[in-house]
């Protein structure tokens, strides 16, 4: 069987993290989103992909290349204009025998789920169940099949939601042959779905596990959940005097400075320097070819490739694009005096703790001081002792 992975898209509600980069490829205990998909679908049987990219697709197509390095084969076809799950997916036509699995790029799934969806009938949705319908298109269901669909209700007839994925044979070509532009503009793929739901022949296949990750925090509860899991690995240096758990995964050419103490499910990456003295605490993901220094403390959070966070910080539940440069003392708040749910431009995150988003290549001078719910634009340059919060947009000066 083949997979056709949906990864064209840019993830608007994302920025500014996916300003140089798709959606799917935002790291999750530093794997790209749409590399723990491949894997799952690959332990479950499946080694031939077809990915429809677009946005920035070479950070897609240098990551995964031909798919040997995963024991896969990967065929690319390019949605030039992001016009829809429909236009995507008509993209493919061609290119695919047989039945076929039809994933979004920006979720996880186990392999477990994977190989029983595949032994469903044609057609068939996966469904998960959800405590915010009103995020997702709605579905109904009456006797295994798919009964009604309504996308973003905000009074939804159900608490079952489109996950994102399908299993279908060639004939849904036909059907998208049909497809009409929607009000949003867009060659929808669920517009095409109405026909088998009219003739009552889409069957639902309720997944045990999903992880969406619909806005910038979704990938703090992401991480966690997949670090809990993680199988760890030593690969780097370890010097005396330092505390670290077997619950901690560190990459080749990593040197973790004496005095250092990690705490709880983590990863750090390749060829970074932790330490000395620096306190990481429990679901923390570094990437490659950072520096978290002296005095340094950085609990629950996402920090992205070659970002250095060297003397005196603080970065609390956090999520720090790549390229970024913290002076010394620079530190993020992450707690409302209140115990509210922290806002980010004005959108709830639900989360009583909750520090900032920081885009890539954001350099700040010592000192400074950024609030909680503050999202700060790519390149943005700050000068010491600046206070920063709210949204800054990209390559801003603050003084």
């Amino acid at each position: 069987m083949q997979c056709v992975v949906l990864a064209a898209g840019e993830g608007k509600r994302m920025r500014p993290l996916t300003a140089r980069r798709p959606k799917v490829m935002l790291p999750i205990a530093n794997r790209p989103i749409m590399e723990h998909l491949v894997v799952a679908a690959r332990d479950a049987g499946i080694t031939d992909f077809v990915f429809v990219v677009g946005y920035f697709e070479r950070e897609i197509r240098n990551h995964f290349g031909d798919g040997s390095s995963l024991g896969v084969k990967i065929t690319y076809v390019t949605q030039r204009h992001q016009l829809g799950t429909a236009d995507a997916l008509r993209a493919t036509a061609g290119m695919v025998n047989g039945r076929f699995l039809l994933l979004n790029g920006d979720m996880v799934l186990k392999r477990s789920d994977i190989e029983r969806f595949c032994r469903m009938s044609v057609p068939c949705m996966g469904i998960h169940e959800t405590d915010h319908p009103e995020d997702y298109g709605v579905v109904t269901v009456e006797g295994g099949r798919i009964t009604g669909l309504e996308e973003k209700s905000e009074r939804p007839k159900s608490n079952l939601i489109n996950a994102g994925a399908y299993l279908f044979d060639p004939d849904i070509f036909d059907l998208l042959a049909g497809v009409k532009i929607s009000g949003r503009g867009e060659f929808e793929l669920t517009d095409a779905l109405e026909s088998y739901i009219r003739e009552g022949t889409l069957a639902a296949h309720p997944l045990d596990y999903w992880l969406d990750v619909g806005q910038p925090w979704d990938l703090l509860d992401a991480n966690e959940a997949l670090l809990s899991s993680l199988c760890c690995e030593w690969r780097g240096t370890i010097e005396d005097g330092c505390t670290v758990p077997d619950t901690v995964s560190i990459g080749e050419g990593t040197i973790i400075r004496a005095g250092t103490y990690i705490e709880g499910h983590c990863v750090i990456g390749e060829n970074c320097v932790i330490g000395p003295h620096a306190y990481i605490r429990g679901s923390t993901a570094i990437g490659d070819g950072c520096h978290v220094g002296h005095a340094t403390e950085i609990k629950n959070s996402i920090v992205m490739a070659r970002t250095n966070i060297p003397h005196f910080n603080y970065v609390g539940d956090s999520i720090v694009g790549s390229g970024c440069n913290f002076g010394a003392g620079t530190k993020v708040a992450n707690l409302r005096h209140d115990n509210a749910a922290v806002k980010v431009c004005g959108k709830s995150t639900g989360r009583r703790k909750f520090g900032a988003i920081i885009g890539d290549n954001v350099l700040f001078g010592i000192n400074c001081s950024v609030n909680v719910g503050s999202l700060i634009g790519s390149n943005t340059r700050v000068a010491p002792h600046s206070l920063v919060e709210g949204c800054i947009e990209e390559g801003s000066v603050i003084r």
